[in-house]
């Protein structure tokens, strides 16, 4: 491995071939956890698919939001969401890897990726969309508001946490939640696992 180093300008990055370019500020913003998103639309046609972009907004209310690509082409997730208010986040073992990935396939929308990719649809408690049965942690999610970020056309969906089914190990009386095992990604197609390192006391000045 050269200890060289590479100094890449704005200018070349845009320059650059598409999909390098697309990989390499997408892996730059380093590991997240990954997310299936389920919804369904109102005539009942079920959807789940990846994201790795859901990110904390605050927890009282508790809000999460996560980013969605220009709905300048039909968006079945973003469009579910919009017409019933409701969808479901789902985080899910690392080995579920290969149908996680396959979920992020454009599938025609009469088609369910439940059914093509291998998940199971789980309906709880009368919720409106399905969770996904073999995730280990599931969110209930309100619809809340969206935010139109005019420099890129993406859309940021920002939603409030009804309610939270997690296993009683994965919780810890602090309320700190443990993801080992929980499927990451890097980018558009690299994976990674979480390892716990170690839980720090809340920082003050010396």
């Amino acid at each position: 491995m050269s200890d060289a180093v590479i100094r890449m300008t704005k200018e070349m990055m845009s320059e650059s071939e598409k999909y390098f370019r697309i990989k390499l500020i997408n892996s730059l913003a380093g590991i997240r956890q990954v997310a299936l998103i389920g919804t369904k639309s109102k005539e009942g046609q079920e959807n789940v698919a990846i994201f790795n972009s859901v990110i904390h907004l605050g927890a009282n209310p508790p809000l999460f939001g996560f980013i969605s690509r220009p709905d300048v082409v039909e968006r079945d997730t973003l469009e579910n969401i919009r017409e019933t208010g409701s969808y479901t986040i789902n985080l899910i073992d690392k080995k579920w890897i290969k149908e996680a990935h396959q979920t992020s396939a454009r599938y025609p929308k009469n088609i369910s990726e439940f059914e093509a990719v291998g998940f199971t649809p789980e309906y709880l408690l009368e919720i409106f969309p399905p969770f996904v049965k073999e995730a280990d942690i599931k969110i209930e999610m309100k619809f809340e508001q969206i935010l139109n970020i005019e420099i890129n056309n993406t859309i940021m969906v920002i939603g409030s946490i009804e309610s939270i089914q997690i296993p009683e190990k994965r919780l810890s009386e602090d309320g700190l939640v443990n993801p080992d095992n929980l499927l990451l990604s890097g980018g558009l197609d690299a994976y990674y696992s979480s390892q716990f390192l170690e839980q720090l006391p809340y920082a003050k000045p010396k």
